[in-house]
């Protein structure tokens, strides 16, 4: 008995439905209108529309990014210009290297040139001191004081340095 029963009841209801389809069709219809006229009215009520913030929105953002890609444009133009600012003042430095390069080579070139002349002077000096020695000695003069001994003992001795000094200079 009870299978029946909720037969009857599931026949019932689908009769009753299909005896009225524009009853239902109405109805679905009438509660439609009525939520599209609430949204309408709660819209007119409130003064707002998402498609107008939206469409607000988007305005925003595309000015926020003109903005932005202005502000971009203009950085990179001061650093294109502080980069050819860096090019040059680079440049300047390397042609005031190469200047300075060429001056040390020709200030070499005469560091070189005056040690080969002082060289050969101290050559000429020495040939010159023992020529004077060797004359000196055979000439048969009296003995000479013991100050003046004292002074050329002192001068020897000074050339000596000088020589050992040069002599180390040189290597």
């Amino acid at each position: 008995m009870i299978p029946v029963l909720s037969r009857e009841i599931t026949t019932n209801t689908s009769t009753r439905i299909g005896r009225q389809p524009v009853a239902l069709a109405a109805a679905i219809l009438l509660i439609l209108v009525v939520g599209a006229a609430s949204i309408a009215l709660w819209r007119a009520y409130t003064g707002t529309s998402p498609e107008l913030d939206r469409i607000a929105a988007v305005r925003l953002l595309q000015a926020r990014t003109a903005q932005v890609s202005e502000q971009i444009v203009e950085k990179t133009k001061g650093l294109e210009a502080s980069q050819e600012e860096s090019i040059d003042q680079l440049q300047v430095l390397q042609d005031q290297l190469q200047t300075v390069k060429r001056a040390l080579a020709a200030q070499q070139a005469d560091t070189k040139q005056l040690s080969g002349q002082v060289s050969g002077l101290t050559e000429a000096v020495e040939g010159l001191r023992q020529s004077f020695a060797s004359a000196h000695a055979n000439e048969s003069a009296p003995a000479p004081s013991t100050r003046n001994r004292s002074i050329r003992t002192r001068a020897h001795a000074a050339i000596k340095v000088r020589h050992r000094k040069l002599a180390k200079s040189r290597s």
